[in-house]
């Protein structure tokens, strides 16, 4: 069974439709008063978790205990955390408490953001990507395209994100510094949204992820900052500039390009725009699109503490106290461990069936009872649409009577046929009198 960071407490919904009108890949139905999502449907991207009135879904994540299971503990913190922190003016307070946390060192995410910033720019040089280049950067707009637009595969970057950039540098810098074996060597990284934690458990271009463990910003932001305010000097452990920091809002991946011919859109419903156009052929003079499935970028996760755009803010102050750029390749072309290993494919989830004959007759069906229903997306059948609910009557999962409107209409006609019995048997009663 496939592993999803995104989860439901049954106990909790209430089966509004607040989730399945906002899901962006319709993997949500309200069936028997309570929310189900569809695995092969869902991408993680915790939209679900923001807009539920009542908190019943959830995101997964590793506990800060689980650090104690390894010798040496490495924290991988996003560059999202500094948006955290009030008036941050120096990243080796929050890096330092991290060490006073349990943590036996850190490695910076936005260490490995420079290198793989150098890595793309070195990429759109040599001209061999297939223009415009999406960033594959958010686990949450690769598994969309997987399963929305299995077209756009072949336009997504094909670089390891900066996470597990980063994890794979620090596990052999940490190998090397202690002279322990793997196995005891723990990286977590810090994130700040449930998508990450699936591409850990359930990566995206390689057969296994470099990191440990995930933890979330909001579970460590009490304890980080209680640590914060008792330091009176911090390590200098800092080692990235501005180019990686500015990976944690939208459009900075874009930026550190030195490209003007770049878009950058956050938020599911922009993103799918976006998505929609390049499909249609609209964006070719564009030459990289960056991505961000939440508002503002990584620091709208949910499992963020901070307003978005408040976070975002901080970023840019803290910017001037950071230099360009740390960190860069060393032989000045890209290498082969930065690569995936694994190519991005279509996920076969919206197929009607294996055979085409058959698929072609069940799209035939849904059309035949799309066009009975009456097209107004109202969710109140517990499918995001008309044509959704359609599907899943020909998948034999729901049936025309789940439609309020449809259902209305037979009753009514019922009504109707009994007053009319009614009406006949007084006339007889009349004439036998």
């Amino acid at each position: 069974m496939s592993f999803h960071s995104v989860t439901l407490d049954s106990d909790k919904c209430k089966g509004c439709i607040h989730c399945v009108k906002r899901c962006p890949t319709q993997a949500i139905r309200v069936r028997n008063g309570k929310a189900v999502i569809l695995s092969e449907l869902c991408v993680d991207c915790g939209e679900c978790i923001r807009v539920c009135p009542h908190h019943a879904k959830k995101a997964v994540y590793d506990p800060l205990q689980m650090i104690e299971d390894y010798t040496y503990k490495i924290a991988m913190p996003a560059p999202t955390l500094y948006g955290q922190v009030n008036n941050l003016d120096d990243i080796d307070y929050v890096l330092t408490a991290l060490k006073h946390m349990g943590f036996d060192d850190v490695f910076e995410v936005s260490r490995a953001a420079e290198l793989v910033s150098e890595a793309t720019r070195l990429k759109m040089q040599e001209g061999s990507l297939q223009y415009p280049i999406i960033s594959s950067a958010c686990p949450v707009v690769e598994r969309l395209i997987r399963v929305r637009f299995p077209e756009l595969c072949e336009h997504v970057l094909p670089l390891l994100s900066p996470m597990e950039t980063a994890a794979r540098m620090a596990r052999q810098e940490a190998m090397e510094k202690t002279g322990l074996p793997t196995e005891e060597i723990g990286i977590f990284f810090i994130s700040p949204c449930p998508a990450k934690v699936t591409d850990i458990k359930r990566p995206i271009g390689c057969e296994k992820s470099a990191v440990d463990g995930a933890l979330a910003i909001s579970e460590i932001y009490p304890k980080l900052i209680s640590c914060m305010n008792k330091i009176d000097q911090p390590e200098p452990l800092a080692r990235s500039g501005l180019i990686g920091v500015s990976w944690a809002g939208s459009g900075g991946e874009a930026a550190a390009l030195l490209d003007n011919h770049y878009l950058a859109a956050d938020g599911m419903e922009n993103v799918i725009k976006v998505l929609e156009e390049v499909e249609d052929g609209k964006l070719d003079d564009v030459h990289f699109i960056e991505l961000d499935a939440c508002a503002g970028g990584c620091v709208g996760g949910v499992l963020t503490v901070e307003n978005p755009y408040v976070a975002k803010a901080r970023i840019q102050l803290l910017r001037k106290y950071l230099p360009v750029s740390e960190n860069h390749l060393s032989t000045g072309r890209v290498p082969e461990e930065m690569y995936w290993s694994e190519p991005l494919e279509e996920a076969p989830v919206m197929r009607l069936a294996d055979d085409l004959n058959e698929s072609m007759r069940m799209m035939r069906e849904i059309s035949a009872i799309h066009e009975r229903l009456p097209g107004l997306d109202c969710g109140s059948c517990g499918a995001p649409t008309c044509r959704a609910l359609a599907e899943d009557i020909v998948r034999g999962v729901a049936n025309e009577n789940d439609c309020v409107f449809r259902l209305r209409e037979q009753v009514r006609a019922l009504a109707a046929s009994l007053t009319g019995l009614d009406a006949v048997e007084d006339y007889r009663k009349e004439e036998a009198e």
